[in-house]
């Protein structure tokens, strides 16, 4: 199989914002790697699914090492996978810590170590964070501190990086949603959701990956947090 086509890695890709940014890039044409605890093959030749866990260094080197078997290259990563525990916190218990500190943290250190190696050596590449607008504008009522932790180290890191790689041909940007429509959120939940917006109501799956897709696309943009929150990151409301 030649190597010219671009190749993505989305993590966290077996449903909802992972899922829709697979059909996403595979419609660009670009091959996908899959990567989720639950993944499953796909019959689609273009895009290899490889199941483990995000925080473990192993997998996050089997994806890219079987990824570059597979294909040849690492254009972009996706650092999809995520999770998000909302109480007070002196309720979080170790478990919770060790949790969000593997997905969120973990899940992007090891995986981007690798892919950014090989983006450097080819003189390109570019790298996507989602991370949440919860963790600069806070919301009474929607205790987050582990978000906080995680994801706003990844807003921080996104910038740190996108400085280290600025000559290198590599680009390192970050999505911050607002909450979005997806199978973590039971229908019952959308309407209460919807008020923590100013625009009154839920993102879509489509907001967030379009918003990756116009990263993609903007070669001059590094280094930036791109809020997609339905005016969250604007101010208290």
């Amino acid at each position: 199989m030649s190597n010219e086509q671009k190749v993505a890695i989305i993590t966290g890709a077996s449903q909802g914002i992972g899922a829709a940014l697979v059909q996403a890039y595979r419609d660009r044409n670009y091959r996908v790697i899959a990567t989720s605890r639950s993944i499953r093959e796909s019959a689609d030749a273009g895009i290899l699914a490889v199941a483990g866990d995000i925080g473990n260094p192993e997998t996050a080197e089997r994806v890219v090492r079987q990824g570059l078997e597979r294909f040849g290259r690492i254009d972009t990563l996706v650092n999809n996978a995520g999770v998000f525990t909302a109480k007070p916190f002196t309720d979080f218990t170790q478990e919770d810590y060790d949790l969000n500190m593997s997905v969120n943290v973990a899940g992007f250190f090891h995986i981007t170590q690798h892919a950014a190696r090989e983006m450097l050596k080819q003189g390109s590449g570019h790298i996507v964070s989602i991370t949440t607008s919860l963790v600069n504008q806070p919301i009474a009522g929607v205790p987050a501190a582990l978000a906080s932790i995680t994801k706003g180290g990844l807003n921080s890191v996104t910038q740190a990086l996108a400085i280290e790689f600025a000559t290198s041909g590599v680009r390192v940007n970050a999505v911050s949603p607002g909450i979005i429509k997806t199978p973590m959120h039971a229908p019952e939940t959308h309407a209460a959701l919807s008020t923590l917006h100013p625009v009154g109501r839920m993102g879509e799956i489509r907001d967030i990956v379009d918003a990756v897709l116009y990263l993609e696309g903007a070669g001059f943009v590094t280094g930036e947090i791109l809020h997609v929150d339905g005016g969250q990151n604007a101010g208290r409301w």
